[in-house]
């Protein structure tokens, strides 16, 4: 009989274009998950001056901050992902050593604007 084999996951070097897939599907799960608590604060801050407060003061909570750097991140990593696999599925851009690149821009420029958000977010004290 035949052991199972464990596969250790840390040691298996994924290449960027799988990195930046999986990714992507994170982000999706992230914004289909975010997207009903954002229309709620938006809702809720356009409801009157005391509920705009009271979005305010959530917008403020640590946990609710950090949440929306992630949320940041993945709108534009979805978006830019998606973007870079409709330009793969009519050739452009499909070649190893572009897609490649490609990915890591992806990558990049996602880390990128969530960081920029951190910022803008925890730089502002309310």
């Amino acid at each position: 009989m035949r052991r199972a084999v464990f596969f250790n996951l840390a040691r298996i070097g994924m290449p960027v274009g799988a990195v930046t897939s999986i990714a992507h599907r994170i982000s999706g799960v992230l914004l289909a998950l975010g997207i009903p608590f954002s229309i709620y604060l938006l809702a809720l801050s356009l409801r009157d001056p005391s509920s705009y407060a009271r979005a305010q003061n959530l917008l403020a909570e640590p946990m609710i901050k950090a949440g929306a750097i992630v949320f940041v991140w993945a709108l534009t990593h979805h978006l830019l992902a998606g973007v870079r696999h409709l330009l793969s599925d009519i050739d452009l851009g499909s070649r190893l050593p572009v897609a490649r690149r490609s990915a890591w821009a992806v990558n990049g420029a996602g880390l990128a604007v969530a960081l920029l958000a951190a910022g803008v977010l925890l730089g502002v004290e309310a």
